[in-house]
């Protein structure tokens, strides 16, 4: 059995940046604050956090609260890009308070291994004339932060979440329970795989 490490041997460099980050930039912690303006304008938020208090709307069932993703927070209509080549296998829109908004799901193949991105919080106008299948190419603007009314109610940011599950619609669980927290490990990958040393 490969590991996680072995799928993803590409040197990380090969990989497109997701968001451009300037060189300052905040790495919250969120297992003790809510997510609030941090000093900079751009801040990241960990992956494998437990985050007691902060995931309370009905989608998330009292229980779940240890993250998935990497949260890269940012203004308002900031570009997120495809990392590498590959093709849309999802997008769609989650109403739910809490939940994504606007998602966008890309299917890779990195070292022979499928590989899917989840890209959520994005404004509306991200999933106009997608479909799927589309083809999209390293760097392409796929879309962009949405505002607090379109993406879930949170501050405006990316989540952004590997799998190596292949997703059923386009969701993807961003938050597990204590008693998922092993086997999602191994299903969604540390983003740092792909988006390089951020903390």
């Amino acid at each position: 059995m490969r590991t996680t490490e072995s799928i993803f041997d590409k040197m990380l460099t090969d990989f497109h940046p997701v968001v451009i980050l300037p060189k300052d930039y905040t790495v919250l912690d969120l297992t003790r604050n809510s997510w609030n303006s941090p000093d900079n304008k751009f801040s990241i938020g960990k992956y494998n956090e437990l985050r007691p208090n902060m995931y309370t709307t009905n989608i998330f069932g009292g229980n779940r609260n240890i993250h998935m993703g990497i949260d890269i927070g940012g203004p308002v209509g900031t570009s997120c890009m495809s990392f590498m080549d590959g093709e849309i296998s999802h997008f769609g829109y989650n109403p739910e308070p809490g939940d994504y908004g606007n998602v966008i799901i890309i299917k890779y193949v990195i070292s022979k291994t499928i590989v899917w991105a989840l890209y959520g919080h994005l404004d509306s106008s991200s999933i106009i004339n997608k479909y799927i299948g589309q083809n999209v190419k390293k760097g392409e603007i796929i879309g962009r932060f949405g505002n607090n009314q379109e993406n879930g109610g949170w501050e405006p940011h990316l989540h952004f979440q590997l799998s190596l599950i292949e997703p059923a619609t386009h969701d993807l669980p961003g938050v597990v329970s204590l008693e998922d927290r092993v086997q999602a490990l191994l299903d969604y990958p540390d983003p740092r795989l792909v988006l390089g040393s951020l903390y």
